[in-house]
């Protein structure tokens, strides 16, 4: 007894300064916004389940957020030369991607019967939606001007999407940085229209395989390189994990946006972002 008494005495010694008086501070739940963040997850049924749907998707699009801060940053430090910082952000954005990854297995525990409880309360909304999933296709390079169409009802944000549209991506700055190492980029690349999709090029891939032909001259440039393959890794498992997942709860139904659904996310794995960067594992 006398020793648990010691042992109590000692924790609340080391806690005695520990804040519990908030009356003029700010709290933690003040700080995040929890109140606002706790509150928005309304249901539109009385399905139990509804509420992981929500909480899934409104995670996923906090994750992306994140994931624009740092694609973002990154094609800014990218632009103004510094290499190492820009590893850093890269980095930091796969890791995110390995989260918003496992988000699907949480979400795959929704069966089909109880998804077709709510499913119609959706109405057209759909994920195909996620105007901050498009950013991230924008940021790296996948450009289609339909999809900008989702979002006229909202001009402030259209303009925004608008001008990340019009923006260059990771690669574009990522091809710009062989340039300036000496590389004979086709001028074509250097400026173009930044709206347009990229497409494959040999100058590009010719400097890319002299890259990782030699690393230890190029080391930054082929530091670079692996970041973004890792990052197009990520996001084609992410889309893979999407499509089994919809697969798992709703078959080959057509998606509530009006897309096809599954057949539509089995097209999409086929997208390339820096296609050199694979093309040249082949030759090397």
């Amino acid at each position: 007894m006398e020793h648990k008494d010691k042992r109590h005495n000692s924790t609340t010694e080391s806690e005695k300064n520990i804040h519990t008086d908030f009356t003029n501070n700010m709290t933690y739940g003040e700080y995040l916004q929890l109140d606002q963040i706790l509150s928005s997850q309304d249901r539109l049924s009385d399905h139990h389940d509804e509420m992981l749907f929500i909480v899934i998707h409104q995670v996923s699009e906090l994750w992306m957020k994140l994931i624009l801060h740092e694609l973002n940053a990154a094609i800014e430090s990218i632009e103004k030369d510094d290499l190492q910082t820009s590893f850093k952000q890269l980095a930091r954005v796969s890791r995110i991607q390995s989260q918003i990854i496992q988000g699907w297995d949480v979400l795959s525990t929704l069966t089909p019967s109880e998804y077709m409880e709510f499913r119609d309360f959706l109405g057209q909304a759909s994920g195909f939606q996620s105007f901050q999933y498009r950013k991230i296709e924008f940021a790296l390079g996948y450009k289609t001007d339909h999809v900008l169409k989702i979002y006229q009802k909202d001009r402030e944000l259209y303009a925004d999407l608008e001008k990340a549209f019009k923006a260059p991506g990771l690669y574009d700055v990522a091809i710009k940085q062989l340039a300036k190492a000496g590389f004979t980029i086709h001028p074509d690349l250097l400026n173009r229209d930044y709206s347009t999709p990229y497409e494959e090029d040999q100058s590009v891939r010719d400097a890319w395989l002299t890259v990782y032909q030699n690393v230890d001259q190029y080391w930054d440039l082929y530091q670079l390189a692996e970041k973004l393959v890792d990052i197009e890794d990520s996001l084609q498992q992410w889309r893979f994990r999407h499509m089994k997942t919809v697969e798992r709860i709703i078959g080959f139904k057509m998606g509530t946006g009006g897309s096809s659904g599954v057949n539509y996310l089995k097209k999409v794995l086929d997208q390339r972002f820096f296609p050199e960067l694979w093309d040249l594992r082949t030759e090397l």
